[in-house]
């Protein structure tokens, strides 16, 4: 974890300048040093040196934010403020977030915590955090001159509250919510249950779902566009440049998603069903799941699902919206499958040299070539596997499932070797065989067995005879 004594100190001086902003019970405490992270690869988690026991959360592409005790509070500092994020190799965003990432830092804690969690702000204009979902003090809900005064630029605020229910929970601004979100200010907030053994898991991994419009060469995303997006991501970062799901073959795994995007996103994943098990209100009751492969995450809300990890192989997962597996996605452009295009190529050839028509047998063609793009964007579609181009972008990934892992191992294992006869492959036999019919055709109106079924006309009361 990369630490920035520079902002430690910057924001030591800016309690002091603002302790009228602080709680009496906080004021003669120092303020908790506020780390920094600024690499966009998945960090280990963080296990807990005190208190309750749990198995810690692991955020895609993201970090658990450290914490200090203070006699029996857990203290926690979110720093609001400008940031850098790669959303993938090639590209990067000019966005807003927290301790140097967007999303910002994951917040871990134990049901019947009592932490405190001082928001220093480094933005240009107010803010304040909204801690959703969570149960907590009226005062500490963080809605901007509802609940509380805004939290002005080089201030800091404190909240406090003990922790009444474990779940799956998120924060973001209530402030200038459509500017602040759109820019990427958001966090998970993982509340773990007081019973070590309840709900517990071997693997946990949480990420937020949020979509951004970046015009190819440039940096800062349209905060007012409403619907044609460009980019939709996990956890600010869009495929190829999203970490893979590492899970240890006989692992009990949990997949935790929070969506502040402006449209519900159908979280499919391949190879497994699962069961629903946590929402932002709580842990559902086991007589309520029911088998699933895909769950739809509505806006503004927390879906959990849990499976065991008992195939291994490299599974794909992603939103099943085919726009939102894409990068740099334009809206106005026109469809060529099936159009003649050699006239058109000889004349703008003579005007553009290497001019390459594209689109007349759909657009698979793209992946494989990896054409050169303007700066700071990426291709729609992109990202190789071992067996060639995949042809995704956007909110997709790939859960790996081995065996012979560690426990708390989640490196990359690289692509799943496959045992012999189990891959589809290219029939190489007598094409003749092919192309003879499957069965002989049947009358309209007849069965298989030559029994006629003949409609009669509904009668009266609606009733059909056959």
């Amino acid at each position: 974890m990369t630490v920035s004594r520079r902002a430690f100190l910057a924001s030591s001086g800016l309690a002091l300048m603002s302790a009228s902003q602080v709680s009496g019970r906080a004021a003669a405490a120092s303020i908790p040093e506020a780390p920094i992270q600024t690499s966009p690869l998945m960090q280990p988690p963080l296990f807990p040196s005190s208190g309750p026991d749990y198995q810690p959360v692991v955020t895609l592409n993201g970090w658990t934010l450290p914490w200090r005790m203070n006699g029996d509070w857990k203290e926690f500092h979110l720093v609001a403020e400008p940031v850098v994020r790669e959303i993938a190799p090639g590209m990067k965003a000019h966005l807003w977030g927290y301790n140097g990432q967007s999303p910002g830092p994951t917040i871990e804690c134990v049901e019947g915590d009592k932490v405190r969690i001082f928001v220093t702000n480094k933005l240009p204009e107010h803010t304040t955090i909204h801690w959703h979902g969570m149960l907590l003090p009226s005062g500490m809900d963080g809605v901007g001159g509802l609940t509380q005064p805004h939290i002005k630029p080089g201030k800091t605020f404190v909240y406090e509250w003990e922790v009444k229910s474990s779940g799956t929970f998120m924060y973001h601004p209530h402030a200038d919510e459509m500017v602040q979100m759109a820019m990427g200010m958001m966090g998970s907030f993982i509340i773990h249950p007081k019973d070590p053994k309840f709900m517990r898991v071997d693997r946990d991994f949480v990420f937020l779902l949020a979509s951004y419009d970046i015009e190819p060469g440039t940096y800062v995303p349209r905060v007012n566009e409403m619907t044609d997006f460009n980019m939709w991501t996990f956890n600010s970062r869009v495929f190829p440049g999203i970490d893979h799901f590492v899970v240890r073959k006989g692992d009990r795994a949990r997949v935790r998603v929070g969506n502040l995007t402006m449209t519900n996103h159908p979280i499919h994943m391949h190879g497994y069903h699962f069961s629903v098990t946590c929402t932002d209100g709580g842990w559902v009751p086991e007589s309520a799941r029911w088998p699933e492969t895909t769950i739809d995450v509505p806006v503004g809300a927390m879906r959990a699902y849990d499976f065991v990890a008992d195939v291994p192989g490299d599974w794909a997962l992603h939103c099943h919206k085919s726009h939102h597996t894409m990068n740099a996605m334009g809206h106005d452009v026109k469809t060529y499958i099936g159009v003649d295009q050699r006239e058109i190529k000889k004349k703008i050839s003579r005007l553009v040299d290497g001019y390459m028509p594209m689109g007349s047998a759909g657009m698979a063609e793209m992946g494989e070539m990896e054409m050169e793009a303007p700066a700071n964007t990426l291709p729609m579609m992109t990202g190789f596997g071992q067996f060639g181009p995949i042809e995704m972008g956007g909110m997709f990934t790939v859960m790996k499932v081995r065996e012979g892992l560690d426990a708390n191992d989640y490196k990359d294992p690289g692509w799943f070797n496959h045992p012999e006869g189990t891959v589809a492959y290219e029939y190489k036999g007598s094409k003749a065989a092919l192309q003879q019919p499957a069965r002989k055709p049947t009358r309209v109106g007849a069965t298989a067995s030559g029994v006629e079924l003949r409609a009669v006309k509904p009668g009266r009361g609606g009733q059909s005879h056959y």
